[in-house]
């Protein structure tokens, strides 16, 4: 398909292929790629092309903002604004998240606890809605509530075609500090005075995450702008960031490896394909070493269960899949982190502080009601003992993160009961939005999406 050369010409060919739908046709997305661990169910509805959405359309280094289309990457976005010293205020882990996909699904990266999520930064946002309609959204203007109700959407509500962002500056390289703490504790005191006084040794804080190995092995990394570096290292090819934790108390990245650093090896999820071998990292070379590489595996696990299948004829227990975010109150962290050591045999796994930028914002749909919240990460499998079932470990989480005041990312496979999950996303305030924006129900609704997984 050629692509329109213009925004508009490509904005006008989408409406186009809105309104050939039948009306009472479902409207999706047809796109090759996606960063969500829901399985789907298939369908022969026709689908909205929207991969030519995909242009970095301005950098005003000035006033330091991008206008960006909603399928830009942000490997493509970070390569549009570092060279003139900005970069978004929060980057997401993997290079081929969307900016759509993280403003409609809630990003999360080491600036967060300064930043809040990728919404945050968006001043405007140009959306298809689900009747048909292209609007242009602002925080000040009559669609406001689509504004704010965007935000864990998951597409729901409408598509952004073109986003408006705030950009911050950034120095050549980042210094890393690794600070081991052998209990979890300390970790989360350190972590909470960390993101509120923003120094450490007299040097300022820039970015805050951590890594637990082990109840009595857990890491805070704090990184911190620098001009210069003493050296550099290199976790693109035969290095793994994530061991160097270990044996490194300090590091310096460039700032573009720095927002990669997770990327080479999928935090650790590498390690599952055998690419953690130094054989296969040479052989690999840096272009096979990516998360969008490894996900391509995982599809294709997906489609034909063939490790599920050489497992079972080795007579191995079946495994469930454990991939989520969740995020509760840092009071309640060291009580989650404890349980998680406890109960669900996943490690290592991943933690980074996060607040809400400005207390006073109102995001209905994912409301943040303490000051400092710390998401885990936590991506693998795990064995299902004698009577156990698939989903028994994820629905245990869900329970524990609720009763700690706590809420999940919807990326991945959930277990709510219609009810439980209005009450937690806020049911009332997205019918009001749904009737306004999608009144025929010509987009999934939230439930029937991220649990139902229609």
């Amino acid at each position: 398909m050629e692509h329109p050369t213009s925004h508009a010409q490509r904005v006008a060919r989408l409406v186009e292929q809105f309104q050939a739908i039948p009306p009472d046709a479902p409207v999706r997305l047809a796109k090759k790629t996606s960063n969500l661990f829901r399985q789907r169910a298939a369908t022969t509805a026709p689908g909205l092309d929207v991969t030519s959405f995909t242009h970095v359309l301005h950098v005003d280094p000035v006033a330091r903002t991008a206008s960006v289309e909603g399928m830009v990457t942000y490997e493509q976005l970070v390569d549009a604004t570092l060279p003139y010293g900005l970069m978004p205020l929060v980057v997401p882990q993997l290079k081929t998240i969307t900016l759509g996909g993280a403003v409609t699904g809630l990003g999360i990266e080491s600036s967060s606890f300064r930043n809040g999520c990728p919404h945050e930064s968006v001043s405007e946002m140009e959306i298809l809605t689900g009747d048909g309609r292209v609007i242009v959204a602002r925080a000040d203007n009559e669609h406001a509530d689509l504004f704010h109700a965007f935000p864990n959407s998951y597409g729901t509500l409408g598509y952004a075609l073109r986003l408006e962002i705030e950009l911050e500056p950034v120095k050549a390289f980042v210094a890393l500090r690794h600070l081991r703490f052998r209990e979890p504790g300390p970790l989360f005191a350190e972590m909470a005075r960390l993101c509120t006084e923003r120094t450490l040794d007299g040097r300022p804080v820039d970015f805050v995450d951590g890594t637990v190995f082990s109840r009595d092995e857990l890491y805070l990394t704090v990184g911190t702008f620098v001009d210069e570096a003493t050296h550099l290292s290199d976790y693109t090819w035969t290095e793994i960031y994530y061991r160097s934790l270990q044996s490194k108390a300090e590091d310096f990245l460039t700032t573009r490896d720095y927002l990669w650093r997770w990327d080479t090896d999928w935090f650790w999820c590498s390690r599952a394909f055998g690419a953690q071998k130094k054989w296969v990292r040479r052989l690999a070379g840096r272009r096979f070493l990516r998360s969008d590489v490894y996900w391509k595996i995982v599809a294709f696990e997906r489609r034909t269960h063939l490790n599920a299948r050489i497992e079972k004829l080795r007579g191995l227990a079946p495994r469930e899949d454990v991939v989520q975010d969740i995020e509760v109150p840092i009071g309640r962290a060291e009580e989650f982190c404890e349980f998680f050591l406890r109960d669900i045999p996943i490690e290592p796994f991943w933690i980074c502080p996060l607040r809400q930028r400005d207390p006073d914002a109102e995001w209905p749909l994912y409301r943040f009601t303490d000051s400092l919240y710390v998401n885990f990460g936590f991506w693998s499998t795990v064995p299902l003992a004698p009577g156990q079932a698939d989903g028994d470990h994820n629905q245990l989480i869900e329970r524990v993160v609720d009763g700690l005041g706590g809420r999940k990312s919807l990326y991945s496979t959930s277990f709510y009961s219609e009810d439980e999950f209005w009450r937690l996303y806020n049911g009332p305030a997205y019918e009001v939005v749904k009737k306004t924006y999608d009144p025929e129900a010509r987009l999934l609704d939230l439930y029937a999406k991220c649990v139902r997984n229609r």
